[in-house]
């Protein structure tokens, strides 16, 4: 074997490990970091209301402001929503897996931190397979707010979110240095027009490619 399969076989062992680190600490209820799609984020239980609290101290962040959850699949995402428009599945269809984080009607025992001011709840399916592994094995919707403490610049990379995190944070899966400028879109699904919250990877033009124009706020 070369020194570049060698290192390669470390590298693919090194994650291996972290994964399995991951997944055992959200299990016992803790904060891990590890990649998404676009830029790391803070993964808890989103079901454990002890580990949202954890996520919610460790980022400074505003009680009031709810923090978006990833799914394995739709089936997962029927045990937090109670419905999902039509509207929203035509976007499921164009952008997930990927950065575009839908929030719906969510369903009447979610959680109170993960509820906006009218009841919905952020919702992805990401495309990066080390988070969807994690929600898998998980068996629950993962927190994936960006690690980085509020009003900070969010972590693209392990390093990055060691500076904000070491001592508080044992578990760092490494998934590469990340790119994304502005993390995911998030758009509010409200009958059949969407609001747009936050635009991210996903452009408003991209939106108009699918929905019609007026239909989108």
């Amino acid at each position: 074997m070369s020194k570049t399969e060698t290192e390669s076989s470390k590298a693919r062992s090194k994650r291996a490990d972290d994964i399995a680190a991951g997944i055992s600490a959200l299990k016992r209820g803790n904060v891990i970091v590890f990649p998404t799609e676009t830029l790391y984020g803070l993964g808890a239980d989103a079901l454990n209301s002890g580990a949202v609290e954890q996520v919610f101290q460790l980022k400074g962040r505003d009680p009031k402001n709810p923090i978006p959850v990833l799914v394995s699949d739709q089936a997962m995402l029927l045990t937090l929503v109670h419905e999902i428009p039509a509207t929203a599945r035509k976007l499921m269809n164009h952008f997930w897996p990927g950065p575009l984080t839908l929030v719906l009607p969510a369903r009447r025992d979610i959680p109170a931190p993960l509820l906006n001011a009218t009841g919905g709840i952020g919702v992805r399916l990401s495309s990066q397979p080390i988070a969807t592994r994690l929600v898998q094995a998980l068996g629950h919707p993962l927190t994936a707010t960006s690690a980085n403490p509020s009003g900070k610049e969010p972590a693209r990379s392990v390093s990055e979110a060691q500076n904000y995190f070491a001592g508080k944070i044992d578990v760092f899966v490494e998934g590469g240095t990340l790119t994304s400028k502005t993390g995911s879109t998030v758009v509010e699904v409200i009958g059949d027009a969407i609001k747009i919250i936050r635009e991210g990877e996903i452009h408003r033009s991209d939106l108009e490619e699918i929905l019609k124009k007026d239909k989108i706020v």
